[in-house]
Protein backbone atom coordinates (compact mmCIF):
# COMPACT_ATOMS: atom_id res chain seq x y z
CA UNK A 1 0.00 0.00 0.00
CA UNK A 2 1.09 3.23 -1.27
CA UNK A 3 1.35 5.81 1.80
CA UNK A 4 1.03 9.41 1.08
CA UNK A 5 4.07 11.99 1.12
CA UNK A 6 2.33 14.18 3.77
CA UNK A 7 1.02 11.05 5.66
CA UNK A 8 4.42 9.62 5.41
CA UNK A 9 6.10 12.51 7.10
CA UNK A 10 3.91 12.83 9.54
CA UNK A 11 4.08 8.85 10.76
CA UNK A 12 7.98 9.61 10.46
CA UNK A 13 7.81 12.64 12.52
CA UNK A 14 6.09 11.41 15.23
CA UNK A 15 8.05 7.64 15.55
CA UNK A 16 11.70 10.55 15.63
CA UNK A 17 9.89 11.64 19.22
CA UNK A 18 9.31 8.14 20.60
CA UNK A 19 12.94 7.43 21.78
CA UNK A 20 12.56 10.98 23.82
CA UNK A 21 8.79 10.13 24.95
CA UNK A 22 10.62 6.75 26.41
CA UNK A 23 13.35 8.54 27.78
CA UNK A 24 11.03 11.20 29.20
CA UNK A 25 8.27 8.65 30.63
CA UNK A 26 11.14 6.28 31.70
CA UNK A 27 13.08 9.44 34.03
CA UNK A 28 9.31 10.01 35.17
CA UNK A 29 8.95 6.70 37.14
CA UNK A 30 12.34 6.07 37.78
CA UNK A 31 13.02 4.66 40.39
CA UNK A 32 10.75 1.73 39.90
CA UNK A 33 13.00 -0.67 42.47
CA UNK A 34 15.24 -0.25 45.06
CA UNK A 35 18.30 1.32 43.88
CA UNK A 36 21.64 0.45 45.27
CA UNK A 37 24.86 3.16 46.70
CA UNK A 38 28.33 1.26 46.56
CA UNK A 39 30.61 2.98 49.54
CA UNK A 40 34.26 1.66 49.22
CA UNK A 41 34.84 2.03 53.07
CA UNK A 42 33.15 0.03 55.58
CA UNK A 43 30.73 0.30 57.90
CA UNK A 44 30.68 3.60 60.37
CA UNK A 45 33.16 5.51 59.00
CA UNK A 46 32.57 9.31 57.17
CA UNK A 47 31.55 7.47 53.92
CA UNK A 48 28.78 5.08 55.59
CA UNK A 49 27.22 8.17 57.63
CA UNK A 50 26.92 10.32 53.92
CA UNK A 51 25.83 7.34 52.36
CA UNK A 52 23.22 6.12 54.72
CA UNK A 53 22.13 10.38 55.45
CA UNK A 54 21.72 10.65 51.22
CA UNK A 55 20.40 7.14 51.08
CA UNK A 56 17.76 7.99 53.53
CA UNK A 57 16.39 11.07 52.15
CA UNK A 58 16.15 9.68 48.90
CA UNK A 59 14.26 6.81 49.62
CA UNK A 60 11.79 9.27 51.41
CA UNK A 61 11.55 11.91 48.49
CA UNK A 62 11.70 9.34 45.31
CA UNK A 63 9.66 6.35 47.05
CA UNK A 64 12.07 3.24 46.42
CA UNK A 65 14.73 1.92 48.80
CA UNK A 66 18.34 3.63 48.05
CA UNK A 67 20.30 0.47 50.14
CA UNK A 68 24.02 0.85 51.11
CA UNK A 69 26.40 -1.67 50.05
CA UNK A 70 29.54 -1.58 51.97
CA UNK A 71 32.52 -2.95 49.51
CA UNK A 72 35.42 -2.36 51.10
CA UNK A 73 38.85 -2.87 49.14
CA UNK A 74 41.64 -1.08 47.63
CA UNK A 75 40.92 2.57 48.85
CA UNK A 76 37.24 2.27 47.45
CA UNK A 77 38.18 1.29 43.80
CA UNK A 78 36.55 -2.02 44.28
CA UNK A 79 32.96 -0.32 45.09
CA UNK A 80 33.82 2.30 41.92
CA UNK A 81 34.73 -0.64 39.69
CA UNK A 82 31.83 -2.75 40.33
CA UNK A 83 29.80 0.58 39.21
CA UNK A 84 31.57 0.68 36.55
CA UNK A 85 30.95 -2.96 34.99
CA UNK A 86 27.36 -2.45 36.48
CA UNK A 87 24.55 -1.91 34.00
CA UNK A 88 23.78 1.90 33.26
CA UNK A 89 20.14 2.03 33.98
CA UNK A 90 20.57 4.63 37.32
CA UNK A 91 19.92 1.30 40.03
CA UNK A 92 23.73 1.17 41.00
CA UNK A 93 25.65 4.18 41.91
CA UNK A 94 28.91 5.03 43.85
CA UNK A 95 29.63 7.05 46.64
CA UNK A 96 32.56 8.74 44.73
CA UNK A 97 35.07 10.29 47.19
CA UNK A 98 38.46 12.23 47.13
CA UNK A 99 40.22 8.80 47.65
CA UNK A 100 38.81 7.92 43.99
CA UNK A 101 40.78 10.95 42.52
CA UNK A 102 43.90 9.57 44.62
CA UNK A 103 43.40 5.97 43.17
CA UNK A 104 43.39 7.51 39.76
CA UNK A 105 47.20 8.41 39.84
CA UNK A 106 48.25 6.01 43.06
CA UNK A 107 46.56 2.50 41.57
CA UNK A 108 46.72 0.12 38.42
CA UNK A 109 42.97 0.07 37.71
CA UNK A 110 41.26 -1.31 35.45
CA UNK A 111 38.96 1.52 34.47
CA UNK A 112 39.00 5.46 34.21
CA UNK A 113 37.69 7.46 36.67
CA UNK A 114 37.03 10.52 34.97
CA UNK A 115 35.92 8.69 31.52
CA UNK A 116 33.97 5.82 33.60
CA UNK A 117 32.12 7.24 36.02
CA UNK A 118 29.29 9.85 35.23
CA UNK A 119 29.13 12.52 37.56
CA UNK A 120 26.11 13.55 39.27
CA UNK A 121 25.88 15.48 42.06
CA UNK A 122 28.30 16.78 44.88
CA UNK A 123 27.25 16.06 48.55
CA UNK A 124 29.61 17.60 51.30
CA UNK A 125 33.05 18.79 51.75
CA UNK A 126 34.90 17.73 55.05
CA UNK A 127 38.33 19.01 56.01
CA UNK A 128 41.26 17.16 58.03
CA UNK A 129 42.94 18.60 61.08
CA UNK A 130 46.42 19.59 61.13
CA UNK A 131 46.91 17.88 64.28
CA UNK A 132 50.06 17.67 66.69
CA UNK A 133 51.57 15.74 69.91
CA UNK A 134 51.38 18.06 72.63
CA UNK A 135 55.05 17.48 73.17
CA UNK A 136 55.32 19.65 69.90
CA UNK A 137 56.74 23.28 70.94
CA UNK A 138 54.59 24.76 68.48
CA UNK A 139 51.11 26.84 68.38
CA UNK A 140 50.64 27.71 65.14
CA UNK A 141 51.18 26.26 61.74
CA UNK A 142 53.99 29.17 61.07
CA UNK A 143 55.88 27.92 64.88
CA UNK A 144 55.44 24.10 63.45
CA UNK A 145 57.01 25.26 59.96
CA UNK A 146 59.73 27.03 62.10
CA UNK A 147 60.25 23.93 64.25
CA UNK A 148 60.23 21.46 61.45
CA UNK A 149 63.05 23.29 59.63
CA UNK A 150 64.96 23.48 62.81
CA UNK A 151 64.65 19.62 62.93
CA UNK A 152 64.66 18.37 59.25
CA UNK A 153 63.79 14.79 59.51
CA UNK A 154 63.47 14.14 62.69
CA UNK A 155 59.62 15.18 62.93
CA UNK A 156 57.57 11.85 62.10
CA UNK A 157 54.68 12.24 60.13
CA UNK A 158 52.13 9.46 60.95
CA UNK A 159 49.21 9.05 57.97
CA UNK A 160 46.67 5.85 57.47
CA UNK A 161 48.87 4.33 54.78
CA UNK A 162 50.74 5.14 51.56
CA UNK A 163 48.10 7.17 49.07
CA UNK A 164 45.81 7.38 51.58
CA UNK A 165 44.53 11.39 51.71
CA UNK A 166 46.25 12.05 55.25
CA UNK A 167 49.62 10.80 53.09
CA UNK A 168 49.21 13.30 50.05
CA UNK A 169 47.86 15.87 52.36
CA UNK A 170 51.01 15.73 54.30
CA UNK A 171 53.20 15.50 51.25
CA UNK A 172 51.39 18.78 49.72
CA UNK A 173 52.54 20.49 53.10
CA UNK A 174 55.85 18.87 52.83
CA UNK A 175 56.17 20.13 49.62
CA UNK A 176 54.30 23.74 49.79
CA UNK A 177 55.90 24.61 53.30
CA UNK A 178 59.86 23.49 52.15
CA UNK A 179 59.92 21.35 55.31
CA UNK A 180 61.95 17.40 55.62
CA UNK A 181 59.16 15.26 57.78
CA UNK A 182 59.76 11.63 58.22
CA UNK A 183 56.50 9.73 57.02
CA UNK A 184 55.41 6.72 58.96
CA UNK A 185 52.46 4.82 57.67
CA UNK A 186 49.92 3.20 59.69
CA UNK A 187 47.51 0.49 59.56
CA UNK A 188 44.22 3.11 60.03
CA UNK A 189 43.60 1.78 63.58
CA UNK A 190 47.03 1.94 64.57
CA UNK A 191 47.78 5.68 63.88
CA UNK A 192 45.58 7.05 67.15
CA UNK A 193 47.85 4.93 69.18
CA UNK A 194 51.03 6.14 67.68
CA UNK A 195 50.28 9.58 68.17
CA UNK A 196 48.87 8.89 71.47
CA UNK A 197 52.15 7.75 72.69
CA UNK A 198 53.81 11.09 71.04
CA UNK A 199 56.06 8.05 68.31
CA UNK A 200 54.84 10.07 65.90
CA UNK A 201 54.31 13.99 66.44
CA UNK A 202 51.90 14.86 62.73
CA UNK A 203 49.15 13.76 62.02
CA UNK A 204 46.37 15.28 58.82
CA UNK A 205 43.65 13.31 60.71
CA UNK A 206 40.10 12.96 59.52
CA UNK A 207 37.58 15.51 61.37
CA UNK A 208 35.21 13.18 62.24
CA UNK A 209 37.55 10.35 64.34
CA UNK A 210 40.10 13.01 65.53
CA UNK A 211 37.74 16.04 66.91
CA UNK A 212 37.45 14.24 70.49
CA UNK A 213 41.04 14.02 70.85
CA UNK A 214 41.70 17.53 69.98
CA UNK A 215 38.92 18.37 72.22
CA UNK A 216 40.09 16.06 75.23
CA UNK A 217 43.17 18.07 74.81
CA UNK A 218 45.06 14.56 73.62
CA UNK A 219 46.57 16.71 70.47
CA UNK A 220 46.72 20.23 69.28
CA UNK A 221 44.66 21.67 66.10
CA UNK A 222 47.22 23.92 64.36
CA UNK A 223 44.62 24.12 60.99
CA UNK A 224 41.48 22.52 59.10
CA UNK A 225 43.01 22.00 55.59
CA UNK A 226 39.83 23.35 53.93
CA UNK A 227 40.21 26.86 51.76
CA UNK A 228 37.77 28.03 55.17
CA UNK A 229 37.58 27.08 58.66
CA UNK A 230 35.07 24.60 60.28
CA UNK A 231 31.76 25.37 62.04
CA UNK A 232 32.78 22.78 64.78
CA UNK A 233 36.61 24.05 65.25
CA UNK A 234 35.72 27.76 64.46
CA UNK A 235 39.03 29.17 66.46
CA UNK A 236 41.34 26.64 64.30
CA UNK A 237 42.59 28.69 61.12
CA UNK A 238 42.41 27.60 57.66
CA UNK A 239 45.93 25.87 56.83
CA UNK A 240 45.55 28.51 53.65
CA UNK A 241 46.09 31.39 55.96
CA UNK A 242 49.55 30.55 56.16
CA UNK A 243 50.15 28.41 53.61
CA UNK A 244 47.79 30.63 50.15
CA UNK A 245 46.57 27.95 48.28
CA UNK A 246 46.44 24.79 50.34
CA UNK A 247 43.61 22.84 50.63
CA UNK A 248 42.96 18.96 50.82
CA UNK A 249 39.82 17.87 52.40
CA UNK A 250 37.83 14.38 52.01
CA UNK A 251 34.52 15.05 49.84
CA UNK A 252 31.70 12.75 49.13
CA UNK A 253 29.10 12.84 46.19
CA UNK A 254 27.25 10.29 43.87
CA UNK A 255 28.13 9.01 40.40
CA UNK A 256 27.03 6.23 38.73
CA UNK A 257 28.47 4.10 35.10
CA UNK A 258 29.05 6.24 31.84
CA UNK A 259 25.91 6.08 29.80
CA UNK A 260 23.55 6.57 32.37
CA UNK A 261 20.49 8.06 30.55
CA UNK A 262 20.76 12.25 31.26
CA UNK A 263 17.33 12.19 32.40
CA UNK A 264 18.26 9.59 35.55
CA UNK A 265 21.30 11.95 36.11
CA UNK A 266 19.01 14.91 35.90
CA UNK A 267 16.26 13.83 38.32
CA UNK A 268 19.02 12.34 40.67
CA UNK A 269 21.04 15.46 40.67
CA UNK A 270 17.80 17.46 41.30
CA UNK A 271 16.63 15.09 44.40
CA UNK A 272 20.09 15.54 45.90
CA UNK A 273 20.72 18.81 45.37
CA UNK A 274 16.90 19.43 47.61
CA UNK A 275 17.94 16.92 50.11
CA UNK A 276 20.83 18.65 51.15
CA UNK A 277 19.42 21.94 51.22
CA UNK A 278 17.02 20.50 53.85
CA UNK A 279 17.82 21.75 56.77
CA UNK A 280 17.42 18.70 59.04
CA UNK A 281 20.35 16.95 56.57
CA UNK A 282 22.49 20.14 56.63
CA UNK A 283 22.46 19.91 60.56
CA UNK A 284 23.57 15.98 59.78
CA UNK A 285 26.20 17.09 57.79
CA UNK A 286 27.48 19.76 59.33
CA UNK A 287 27.69 17.71 62.46
CA UNK A 288 30.62 15.60 60.18
CA UNK A 289 32.44 19.41 60.17
CA UNK A 290 30.84 19.60 56.36
CA UNK A 291 30.39 22.00 54.25
CA UNK A 292 27.10 21.60 51.45
CA UNK A 293 28.76 20.91 47.92
CA UNK A 294 25.66 20.50 45.47
CA UNK A 295 25.19 22.00 42.09
CA UNK A 296 24.65 20.87 38.54
CA UNK A 297 26.40 17.41 37.07
CA UNK A 298 28.80 19.51 35.21
CA UNK A 299 30.04 21.18 38.76
CA UNK A 300 30.87 17.72 40.19
CA UNK A 301 32.34 16.98 36.72
CA UNK A 302 34.84 19.58 37.14
CA UNK A 303 35.80 18.99 41.05
CA UNK A 304 36.69 15.49 40.25
CA UNK A 305 38.86 16.37 37.35
CA UNK A 306 40.34 19.15 39.43
CA UNK A 307 40.91 16.99 42.59
CA UNK A 308 42.83 13.95 40.17
CA UNK A 309 44.99 16.45 37.99
CA UNK A 310 45.99 17.95 41.69
CA UNK A 311 46.45 14.68 43.41
CA UNK A 312 48.69 13.76 40.42
CA UNK A 313 50.73 16.09 40.44
CA UNK A 314 51.76 15.86 44.71
CA UNK A 315 52.18 11.65 43.95
CA UNK A 316 54.39 12.18 41.06
CA UNK A 317 56.52 14.88 42.22
CA UNK A 318 56.81 12.57 45.99
CA UNK A 319 57.45 9.45 43.48
CA UNK A 320 55.08 7.76 45.60
CA UNK A 321 54.05 3.94 45.37
CA UNK A 322 52.05 1.69 46.95
CA UNK A 323 54.03 -1.13 48.86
Amino acid sequence: MKVPRRQFLHLAAAAATLPALSRFASAQSYPTRPVHLLEGFGAGGAPDIVARLIGQSLSERLGQSFVVENRSGASGSIAAEAVVRASPDGYTLLLATAANAINATMLKLNFDLIRDIAPIAGIVRVPLVMEVHPSVPAKTVAEFIAYAKANPGKVNIASSGIGSLPHVAGEMFKTMAGVDLFHVPYRGSQVFPALLTGEAQLYFGPLLSSIEYVRAGNFRALAVTTVARSPILPDVPALGETLPGYEASAWFGIGGPKRTPEEVIEKLNKEVNVSIAHPKLQTRLANLGGTILGGSPADFAKLISDEVKKWSRVILAGNMKRE
